[in-house]
């Protein structure tokens, strides 16, 4: 049975105009253990990052190739806020309304007063296809680079596209 929160990115996507291709699995918190699935998912695996500035005024979602990781003190350098962190769960849910392990820039269609900044390391493009939870962890859709973009810019929120 398909969840509230799933139902709302398939609606988004058909919305748009946005194939997608879907791979049950397994639920997985990590991007290890997505990477350890016994299917190929095929296109650039992400990781997604929900952080926050130090007075917790400033909510961003991160994404990025799985193979890099965040230095807080360069991302705020690039950004502009001061003293980024990993939000709570709590503020994950509250903005996105996702939990930990299901973290998703699909979580951008329960943003509804478009809270939170999104920002895209570039390399995510690099293969053609990204593939992301669609706000639960047991599957995985998988949108050309160009439709990801399409849909982020629908989201209505900011979206700031540099090298991490």
């Amino acid at each position: 049975m398909i969840s509230k929160e799933e139902s709302r990115v398939y609606e988004a996507l058909e919305g748009l105009g946005i194939p997608y291709k879907k791979y049950e699995h397994k639920a997985v918190f990590t991007v290890e253990e997505a990477n350890n699935l016994d299917i190929r998912i095929p296109g650039g695996h992400c990781k997604n990052i929900f952080v926050c500035d130090k007075k917790k005024e400033t909510y961003i979602l991160v994404v990025l190739p799985d193979e890099k990781s965040v230095n807080f003190k360069e991302l705020s350098n690039k950004t502009g806020y001061k003293g980024l962190k990993f939000a709570s769960e709590e503020m994950l849910e509250k903005y996105l309304g996702l939990k930990a392990g299901s973290v998703s820039p699909f979580g951008l269609v329960n943003d509804d007063k478009k809270k939170v900044e999104v920002i895209i390391d570039k390399d995510i493009f690099r293969t053609g296809l990204v593939g992301f939870h669609p706000n639960v962890n047991t599957s995985t859709l998988t949108v050309t680079s160009e439709d990801f973009r399409k849909f982020l810019e629908g989201s209505g929120n900011k979206v700031r596209y540099m090298e991490l």
